[in-house]
């Protein structure tokens, strides 16, 4: 099969992906191998492809928003079936026994594995995922669609949920691609308030259709008091104005995996009223069971912006230099 491969970490720009032919992996005991149909790009794939996150998968293939089909069972995997759409995304698996596990909080797990880092993702024509962390798809959406839901979404749904929104609530986004623009419509159905702030005019146009408020440059305040913000952007200049925007007892959710460093805070300002700074990490799986069916029943879509599969560096590269609204998706053109 055709793969890509981070051999070399470090500007997309500059090579480092490079398009590789490899064996079709063999699922393990308790695996599924799953024929690519699309895979969403991530803000993540970016971060591990340039060197952000080390590489933990010396030549690793990116991608955990997989959408595919079910190609071939390993001997111990029961309840599911040859053919059977499927979804892959980051979380992998966790050793399910440590009191992180025990208590529902899998995302903590010390021993946590994730898709496109600690394994072979997406980026490719075929993968494979622990049976017990692929997830069932919804029929009547296309893979397309699909594939920006199984991390963009899941995430934005834990950060919303991190955030603490009150019930009709003031929600700033600062950052507003793949997983804000999915958010912001959970907040809107839920009856929040939203104000969006993110650099790109194609992403403030965006969000004023999707129904926000307003749309503001990133380093803009918004125009009211915020109770709760969501920080998408790897940005950490971003922190101090964020939590300024901030009514008194409202909370910063800080949603990415990557951040640049924080500027030092001014506590009166930025932290004194009980203001507070929640981080977010991964995601459990009933995270992402919970998004699934809150998508399905409020219409959340993608926007979306398809790439070959065999450009992903093409993708990777608009990404980083803010090309698109939405997100990207990868579709399998090799069969």
């Amino acid at each position: 099969m055709r793969a890509w491969s981070v051999a070399a970490p470090g500007p997309v720009e500059e090579g480092g992906l490079r398009f590789v032919a490899r064996p079709v992996p063999e699922p393990g005991d308790d695996e599924l191998l799953v024929h690519v149909r699309a895979c969403g790009v991530c803000r993540t794939d970016l971060h591990v492809a340039e060197g952000d996150l080390p590489v933990h998968r010396p030549g690793v293939t990116p991608g955990h928003e997989v959408v595919g089909v079910v190609a071939g069972l390993g001997a111990a995997v029961r309840g599911f079936e040859v053919g059977e759409r499927v979804g892959v995304a980051w979380l992998r698996r966790t050793d399910g026994t440590c009191a992180y596990c025990v208590r529902g909080s899998e995302n903590l797990c010390a021993a946590s594995r994730y898709t496109g880092w600690d394994a072979d993702g997406g980026y490719a024509q075929y993968t494979v995922v622990p049976a017990a962390f692929a997830y069932r798809l919804p029929g009547g959406v296309d893979d397309v669609s699909l594939a920006p839901l199984l991390c963009a979404g899941i995430i934005g749904h834990r950060a919303l949920r991190r955030a603490s929104l009150p019930p009709g609530g003031r929600l700033g986004l600062y950052g507003f691609g793949g997983s804000a623009h999915l958010c912001a419509q959970v907040a809107l159905a839920e009856g929040a308030t939203v104000h969006v702030l993110t650099r790109g005019a194609a992403a403030r146009e965006l969000a004023l259709k999707l129904g926000a408020a307003s749309a503001r440059d990133a380093y803009e305040m918004p125009p009211e008091p915020l109770d709760s913000a969501i920080l998408f952007a790897p940005v950490g200049d971003l922190v101090p104005l964020a939590l300024r925007a901030l009514d008194r007892g409202g909370v910063l959710a800080i949603a990415g995996i990557h951040l640049s460093d924080v500027p030092a805070l001014h506590y009166e300002s930025e932290l004194f009223y009980e203001k507070e700074v929640r981080s977010v990490t991964s995601n459990t799986r009933e995270d992402g069971r919970e998004f699934l069916a809150l998508a399905a029943r409020h219409g959340v879509h993608a926007t979306t912006h398809t790439y070959p599969l065999s450009q992903a560096d093409r993708a990777l590269r608009d990404l980083k230099a803010g090309r698109f609204d939405g997100a990207a998706v990868l579709v399998n053109d090799l069969s």
